[in-house]
């Protein structure tokens, strides 16, 4: 009987050791935002244009470096996408394009028309932090310009 003994006591730490660890999505400072940088409703871009991630309160750092740090994560942007609740997990797809090396800016090409896009802040394991960390814009992509014809030709 003494060999179990510690896994008994073990047994009965788990509880309390599953209750200290803040949920997936949880426990990142109250007063951290993210926001874009040069970028606002209503603007009309080109067919590619930069998009800039602004945060305060929390760091960036690269996917999976430390998945249980809740004061750093990495951004996400999502394309005529909503907002990822808290706690879930932000899928790999076209429209959820993901900066897990720890971007702050990217290079993005859409077709022309409205578009949304969200900006999605979350942990090391892609877990969102949900909509307190989340920035929407909607913007207008133009169509491209036509290519130039050369001089003395219709």
């Amino acid at each position: 009987m003494r060999p179990l003994r510690p896994l008994f006591a073990c047994l009965l730490g788990l509880p309390l050791l599953l209750q200290a660890a803040p949920a997936p999505g949880d426990g990142f400072p109250k007063e951290a935002r993210v926001y874009f940088i040069g970028l606002k409703d209503g603007d009309v871009l080109p067919p590619t244009f930069k998009v800039k991630f602004g945060l305060k309160g929390m760091g960036v750092r690269k996917a999976n470096e430390d998945i249980f740090d809740r004061r750093t994560g990495h951004h996400h942007l999502l394309v005529d996408q909503g907002i990822v609740p808290k706690g879930d997990i932000i899928v790999f797809s076209e429209k959820h394009i993901h900066y897990g090396k720890g971007q702050t800016e990217a290079t993005l090409t859409l077709p022309p028309g409205p578009h949304v896009l969200t900006m999605q802040f979350a942990d090391g394991a892609h877990i969102s932090y949900g909509p307190q960390l989340a920035a929407s814009v909607r913007v207008v992509v133009e169509a491209a310009a036509p290519a130039a014809q050369p001089a003395g030709k219709p």
